[in-house]
């Protein structure tokens, strides 16, 4: 049964950790929710995982429609998030409202996430949670701030940037957010944040005390390989099994070995062949 906002506030005060990955796709969608997953991402990190982006800007709120909705066919009784793409939400109000509205009709996630801790941030969050809609706040690194950044960097490594994390989660939680991500940040610094916040708090690269932990699906099965943060753990290696298996398809079919006749393809019966032959030799 899919679980609800009850549900993980629940787990939260009960300290039961909430499982959470990525997902862009049907198939991948399936299996997470074979697998039991509390809550799958549809994040705009598809840009790079799954379009061959080498950042998240150029995703539209068109390709988050369209991969959402095929991770809701995969994992139909699975809360799913979608994420708000760059410019989807910084312009207005309505502007946020609206393509969270388009989210929420269009392909049924149960909630939205967006970026930032700021003011403006803040102010899209209470808008958006205003007409109903379950709203994630994401702090920390965020890869939409990745230039203001200089890059992607772990964040609040000092006293000072701490102290402003746990200003941004709490003005998130103030202005109506159900849940918060916290992102690349020292486990202290996590701690802290889960600790005093009253929503529950994932987290991802953030250490082990946050409510819940994310992991890119492609980052911790060995499937994107263009780099790996520090903080993920590999528990498969995907990437490797289909280079096997590609590169053996290859071989067989430059040697003949596949397909075999005897075993991949279609026969007919031995009349039906012979009556084929005859008709052949009129043919020719």
């Amino acid at each position: 049964m899919k679980k609800s906002i009850i549900n993980f506030r629940e787990m939260a005060e009960r300290k039961e950790k909430i499982v959470y990955i990525t997902g862009y796709d049907y198939l991948t969608a399936k299996y997470e929710e074979r697998a039991g997953v509390d809550m799958i991402l549809v994040g705009d990190s598809l840009g790079m995982v799954t379009l061959g982006y080498e950042t998240t800007f150029p995703v539209t709120m068109d390709d988050m429609i369209a991969h959402s909705s095929a991770v809701r066919r995969g994992a139909p009784n699975t809360f799913i998030i979608g994420d708000m793409p760059y410019m989807s939400y910084q312009i207005s109000n309505e502007e946020a409202v609206f393509n969270a509205g388009r989210f929420t009709k269009e392909s049924l996630v149960d909630a939205i996430k967006l970026e930032g801790g700021t003011d403006s941030v803040c102010e899209r969050i209470r808008a958006i949670s205003d007409v109903g809609i379950l709203v994630m706040g994401h702090i920390g690194l965020t890869p939409q701030f990745a230039a203001q950044m200089g890059g992607y960097k772990a964040q609040g490594k000092s006293a000072g940037a701490a102290m402003e994390l746990l200003r941004q989660a709490l003005a998130i939680e103030a202005a109506g957010a159900s849940f918060i991500l916290v992102e690349g940040v020292p486990a202290v610094v996590g701690k802290a944040i889960t600790e005093r916040l009253s929503i529950p708090v994932l987290g991802i690269g953030a250490g082990s005390h946050t409510d819940g932990q994310l992991l890119i699906y492609a980052d911790m099965v060995g499937y994107y390989d263009d780099f790996t943060p520090k903080f993920v753990k590999k528990y498969a290696n995907v990437g490797a099994e289909l280079l096997k298996g590609f590169t053996a398809f290859c071989d067989e079919v430059r040697n003949g070995a596949f397909p075999d006749d005897g075993v991949h393809t279609y026969v007919i019966a031995d009349e039906e062949a012979a009556e084929l032959e005859k008709l052949l030799a009129e043919v020719k």
